[in-house]
């Protein structure tokens, strides 16, 4: 029963927000609440709920504050020579700017953190999409599928997850799939190319002499520091060391990079506010969202559904096929990641998993391997119960629906190349 309220809980959401019924917000609160009182824990809805809320709270923080530090940045024109540099290579040819885009992504999630990976690349080359006609939803494609063969880096949060899950070193879950996921690299790089060859075909080249200060407004222009650039340059390069070594709380970090930076480029209060402002819209949208979603994930947790979820998806695999179960695993591990968090994924299905696996004879290993190949790794930059995927497409301005639409196919096929090549090597199976 609990299961079956699980299941409805995420098919039902899905399809609202694919089918623009209602907005994200109201689907991701109404939708689990509505299935908690017909599973009768009505009463216990508040707990459940504020559980979540506190859950993802350091998140929303972070973001919050990710989104007013980087605003500050943009209108500071720290991104400007970047963007003017890639205008003079790419010489306003899309299929170039899209591969860019995906290398650009790949380089930025070298940290494994999903959300500075976008707060990095979504502000720099928006503005040159925009200027080229290009499409955002594109944009936050290419770079969600970037960051998303990338996050199978040991010092990112799915393998980390695995290894402790299953009590193996890192090294043990990823190094077998270095080969898979140089593939998966490769695959996304020719997904980047085509999907570039099928823009320029739209809008076609553009041979311009692109000024790219001259094509701001005067109160962008106003807002700008050039002065300020090596010390933005060196204080955001030092805020991003912060977060992968983790000197202080990552919201911590935000909040104090954030004074430190509109103080320093903004010195009048009222200035300060207006940079406070300039972001509003766009902070509060995201920030409301990642509550939401906590309501979603501390109901599904609170009432044991995601526990039932993965009790039952073990149950229904035929004995027939225990065997090949890492195979399973691999292949269905992405779409997986639009139903489980990394955390209910790793530290509650997967043991289950590893577990009936074993009486197989396939090790843990394999299990770990083939479940990083998708589950929050190339799954996780469209998922809706990952916060950076609202990170993502806010900053990108595009829709759930449209991004889900317009990625999931290539993600997917991230997951299934990069299982091919684990299969053919021996990393998930032999």
């Amino acid at each position: 029963m609990l299961a079956l309220l699980g299941f409805l809980t995420i098919f039902i959401f899905l399809g609202l927000i694919l089918s623009k019924k209602v907005s994200v917000i109201v689907a991701l609160i109404i939708v689990p609440i509505i299935f908690a009182v017909i599973g009768g824990f009505g009463s216990q809805m508040g707990e459940f709920m504020l559980e979540g809320i506190t859950g993802v709270a350091p998140t929303g923080i972070m973001l919050g504050f990710a989104i007013l530090y980087f605003g500050v940045m943009n209108n500071a024109g720290l991104f400007d020579p970047l963007i003017s540099h890639v205008l003079r290579v790419v010489k306003g040819d899309p299929l170039k700017i899209v591969v860019g885009t995906v290398i650009i992504a790949m380089a930025a999630h070298l940290d494994g953190s999903g959300a500075s990976t976008f707060l990095i690349t979504i502000p720099a080359l928006l503005p040159l999409y925009d200027r080229l006609g290009m499409s955002r939803v594109v944009l936050a494609g290419m770079v969600a599928l970037g960051a998303g063969v990338m996050n199978l880096m040991p010092w990112g949060g799915p393998t980390a997850r695995a290894a402790s899950a299953l009590q193996l070193d890192t090294s043990a879950i990823f190094n077998p799939v270095i080969p898979a996921m140089i593939a998966g690299v490769l695959w996304v790089l020719f997904v980047a190319a085509y999907i570039g060859k099928k823009e320029r075909k739209r809008i076609g080249i553009a041979y311009i002499q692109y000024d790219f200060h001259a094509e701001l407004t005067d109160e962008e222009k106003v807002m700008r520091r050039p002065k300020l650039f090596w010390f933005n340059l060196a204080f955001t390069v030092l805020t991003i060391v912060a977060l992968v070594k983790v000197w202080l709380p990552l919201p911590i970090i935000f909040m104090v990079a954030f004074a430190i930076a509109v103080i320093v480029n903004y010195p009048k209060p009222d200035d300060q506010m207006e940079q406070v402002k300039s972001q509003a819209v766009g902070m509060i949208t995201v920030v409301s969202i990642i509550f939401a979603a906590g309501i979603f994930t501390g109901i599904l947790s609170g009432t044991g559904m995601i526990e039932a979820m993965a009790t039952a998806l073990v149950n229904i695999i035929p004995s027939g096929t225990g065997g090949f179960i890492s195979i399973i695993v691999a292949v269905t591990s992405m779409p997986l990641s639009l139903i489980f968090t990394p955390d209910a994924y790793y530290f509650g299905v997967l043991p289950i998993i590893t577990e009936t696996a074993a009486a197989y004879g396939v090790p843990p290993a394999h299990i770990g391997s083939a479940a990083i190949l998708g589950q929050m790794t190339t799954g996780f930059p469209l998922s809706p119960l990952t916060a950076s995927t609202f990170l993502l497409i806010g900053l990108a301005g595009v829709e759930l629906a449209d991004h889900q639409r317009f990625v999931f196919k290539w993600a997917f096929g991230t997951t299934i190349i990069m299982t091919v090549v684990a299969v053919i090597t021996g990393a998930i199976i032999g």
